[in-house]
């Protein structure tokens, strides 16, 4: 069974120009003159040359744009356009739109953030989730300080939950950006959430910048090199969760090197161990250099390129030398 569409409002250029075969023009002063109005406005971008209708892509960008902080009811209050035609413009089905529609989309600037109750990607929450999971915070202890279920916790950790309501996403950064710099007490849950971590490879807050987290293309840097040869051997010296980059690097490494004999490769290969650990041993040296003159480690750490957590290892692992402190 179909139902009749709905007649358009009285003052409409829909409804003063009717359809033919199906609805007569209203005679009405506001649909005639609503009809007026527009066939004169037709008329002159006729004789100027314009177009009535235009490509679609600068209208389904700025959709893209809205949908970031906006619903699809608030977009569609906000453009006075149907929600269907919204969709199918955005989707890459309609390829071009009225001018009049385009104008009425352009018109209307993004929201300054989300609404609580609208759903956004999950990238930006999971990713701090494992961070303070890595650190030894369980799901349990998270739900509780932020007023949740801790399987929801997990399904948003876990990637399950592909988006998260906007207002959940707000409790999830404020926890983070209390607790991402205080690893959690010491007591047998720590040692489990830690173990769990690591065996899921989830990166620590020492791994992401604040400006990265979000970011869906964006890796974690565990060693202040991954990508390359050199991250994979300063994952194995620091015993760090050994990152899919690192990996693909170390492959292709192993790879480019398959033809010489096995003599040679091994040097080569105690070779490359070597300049990761000489590359650790100054950098904990100019490190403390920095330090020395009032930086602190994070200061120090974006001075020289790599992550805090990163420096913070290779300080531990290359302490002053005698010479150093002579110096």
């Amino acid at each position: 069974m179909t139902t009749a569409k709905p007649l358009p409002p009285h003052g409409t250029y829909a409804r003063g120009n009717g359809s033919p075969g199906r609805r007569p023009p209203c005679p009405c002063p506001p649909c005639r003159e609503a009809k007026l109005k527009t066939r004169k406005r037709l008329n002159v971008a006729r004789q100027l040359g314009r177009a009535a209708r235009v490509d679609a892509t600068a209208a389904r960008e700025h959709l893209h744009k809205l949908r970031v902080t906006m619903s699809w009811r608030q977009i569609q209050e906000a453009t006075g356009c149907d929600d269907r035609g919204l969709q199918l413009l955005i989707s890459g089905q309609r390829t071009e739109i009225n001018r009049t529609t385009q104008d009425k989309i352009l018109a209307v600037a993004p929201g300054a953030e989300p609404s609580p109750g609208m759903y956004i990607d999950a990238t930006g929450p999971r990713r701090r989730l494992q961070a303070l999971s890595a650190i030894g915070y369980s799901g349990r202890q998270i739900a509780q300080r932020i007023g949740t279920a801790e399987a929801r916790i997990q399904k948003i950790a876990s990637g399950v939950q592909p988006t998260v309501r906007y207002g959940l996403v707000r409790r999830i950064n404020s926890l983070y950006d209390q607790l991402s710099q205080t690893p959690a007490p010491v007591g047998r849950s720590r040692t489990r959430v830690i173990r769990h971590a690591l065996d899921n490879h989830y990166a620590p807050p020492g791994a992401w910048d604040d400006d990265t987290i979000d970011d869906p293309n964006a890796h974690p840097e565990w060693t202040g090199h991954c990508g390359t040869d050199r991250g994979w051997w300063i994952h194995q010296n620091q015993q760090l969760p050994t990152c899919s980059r690192c990996e693909q690097a170390h492959a292709d490494w192993l790879a480019q090197h398959s033809h010489l004999e096995p003599t040679l490769r091994n040097q080569a290969l105690f070779r490359a161990r070597a300049e990761s650990l000489s590359r650790e041993a100054d950098l904990a040296a100019d490190a403390r250099e920095l330090i020395a003159y009032g930086a602190s480690v994070e200061q120090a750490a974006e001075r020289l390129g790599v992550t805090r957590n990163h420096l913070q290892q290779a300080m531990r692992r290359h302490p002053a030398a005698a010479t150093e402190l002579a110096a």
